[in-house]
């Protein structure tokens, strides 16, 4: 392939990174909407062309989200509190990520089933927690929606 022959410090396109990274380049695209530190360069015609920084940004972004169980919020706090780099070096574990979980609701499901809320939870701090979830369930499935 052609860019086996590429230097490391070469600008890659959507479709180079795409492969690399295993995503689908719809992916890379809605990625740029919701991190905007990922800003690859536009040549004619709108083709996008990825700094070696951007993709490394991006791996890191696909290490949280896939394989640490981050959410997209909890991505964007990581980057807006301790910046690019702790997300670049997140997949090689070099840099310690102030937040050691995923950020998770306030309260889980089965904490909601066994009751274990607290004797101070009160029914509008469950109806929030729930429609937060909601909201995340309803943002997956326009994300899926737009997949198929």
């Amino acid at each position: 392939m052609a860019d086996q022959a590429k230097s490391p410090d070469a600008f890659k396109t959507i479709s180079e990174v795409a492969e690399d990274l295993d995503l689908p380049q719809h992916v890379l695209r809605f990625w740029e909407t919701r991190f905007k530190q990922v800003k690859p360069m536009k040549r004619g015609g709108g083709r996008r062309y990825y700094r070696p920084e951007d993709v490394s940004l991006l791996k890191g972004i696909r290490f949280l989200l896939y394989a640490q169980g981050y959410t997209i919020k909890g991505v964007q706090r990581i980057l807006k509190e301790q910046g690019s780099r702790a997300v670049i070096s997140a997949p090689e574990g070099g840099f310690a990520l102030a937040t050691d979980t995923p950020q998770k609701s306030a309260v889980s499901i089965s904490e909601i089933t066994r009751g274990e809320t607290g004797a101070g939870a009160s029914a509008s701090g469950m109806r929030e927690s729930l429609q937060g979830a909601l909201s995340e369930l309803l943002e997956c499935k326009r994300l899926l929606d737009q997949v198929r």
